[in-house]
């Protein structure tokens, strides 16, 4: 019953934390904003800022749903104490309220730009044949379930399937409210322990993936692509695992060429994308998800240019192995927040949130 008790303190001190009066104001402003003349000439900006006044809309009405789950569960605290409900029904009054609370606070560290985005998550599996294959297979497999969990749209853009099983590599393009302020937690290397279904001796194998994410960027953003950097490759492509072989070359391999500002070195990007059966169509994907990794550099530079990172203090970084997954003793371990769960079978079913929830808790904050 203490924990009844600590929820709806949480509760009266939820206003606060959450900044819903300044929110209530906010939301006055923008929508004055949507009622000037000509607002609608620019569709482009029009659209912006409507997403905006949803955004606030949503957070108020989040508020109010932690809200009512907190007056409820007050109140089954008092029908508990008069024997007029179970302590059973009290808990899950309190886990459906502390459900809530965190899914909101969740939502308070993702305060950055590029959060409110879709994400593009590439995976690709690392050294090790066959089994870092099935692995990267196993990890695109997690990422849809947890994104069809979210209610998120998702499509493969580009599937390289494994020699034997698996993949070699593939991009998710996610797209959703806050879709990549949840999924930068994934962002690095994760490791698999297990014994490998591929090994004739039974022998326990470590692999590896890699999984990268950026912001999915939309038409609000501006990013400039320099024409003359660009340069176009097509190839006959096809569907996963091989099925759907096209006739045509639908293909497309885009490379371009940038110059660093900070080292001066010359660098290339390079994207495929075969998940059109049109070239035109797979042409404008491909150059979206160019403009995506050309923000996210934009955006890495303003994070180093305002980092103030703690002596000793973890942090992300592309290449850094974050998590391991340990099946044979049942384990799932975040390497940076040291969260971790028995329930390996639920974590590769998608139930990932404890893992962001750890990760937005230590690190977003930072954000804030």
């Amino acid at each position: 019953m203490n924990n009844s008790r600590a929820c709806w303190s949480a509760r009266m001190r939820s206003g606060g934390i959450f900044d819903i009066d300044n929110k209530k104001i906010q939301i006055e402003e923008e929508e004055e904003r949507t009622q000037a003349p000509g607002f609608w000439d620019d569709p482009k900006s029009a659209e912006t800022q409507m997403r905006k006044v949803k955004t606030l809309k949503n957070w108020i009405d989040g508020y109010h749903e932690m809200k009512t789950a907190c007056e409820e569960l007050r109140l089954a605290f008092d029908f508990f104490k008069e024997k007029a409900v179970s302590e059973n029904d009290v808990d899950q009054a309190y886990n459906h309220a502390v459900t809530l609370i965190e899914d909101l606070e969740m939502k308070n560290m993702l305060s950055k730009e590029e959060d409110r985005l879709g994400a593009v998550v590439k995976i690709v599996a690392g050294a090790g044949g066959t089994e870092a294959q099935d692995w990267a297979e196993m990890l695109m497999r997690m990422y849809l379930r947890w994104c069809e969990r979210q209610g998120f749209k998702t499509e493969i853009t580009n599937f390289q399937p494994g020699d034997e099983a698996g993949v070699k590599t593939v991009t998710i393009q996610t797209e959703g409210e806050t879709a990549f302020g949840y999924l930068k937690s994934e962002n690095g290397v994760h490791r698999l322990v297990r014994v490998s279904p591929f090994n004739a001796q039974g022998k326990r194998m470590t692999s590896f993936a890699s999984v990268f994410v950026v912001p999915l960027v939309d038409d609000a953003i501006e990013i400039n692509v320099n024409p003359a950097c660009l340069t176009w490759e097509t190839f006959r492509s096809s569907g996963a695992g091989g099925q759907n072989v096209n006739k045509v070359e639908t293909g497309v391999r885009l490379r371009y060429k940038y110059k660093d500002d900070e080292t001066g070195e010359t660098g290339e990007i390079a994207i495929e994308n075969t998940e059109s059966r049109s070239q035109f169509g797979n042409k404008d994907n491909a150059l979206r998800l160019l403009k995506s990794q050309l923000y996210e550099m934009e955006l890495e530079k303003r994070r180093k240019a305002q980092a103030k990172v703690e002596a000793g203090k973890k942090k992300i970084e592309w290449g850094s192995q974050i998590r391991s997954y340990v099946f044979d003793d049942r384990r799932v371990k975040d390497h940076r927040t040291n969260y971790q769960t028995s329930n390996v079978q639920a974590v590769m079913d998608g139930d990932i949130n404890d893992f962001i929830k750890a990760y937005l808790m230590a690190f977003g904050r930072e954000d804030i």
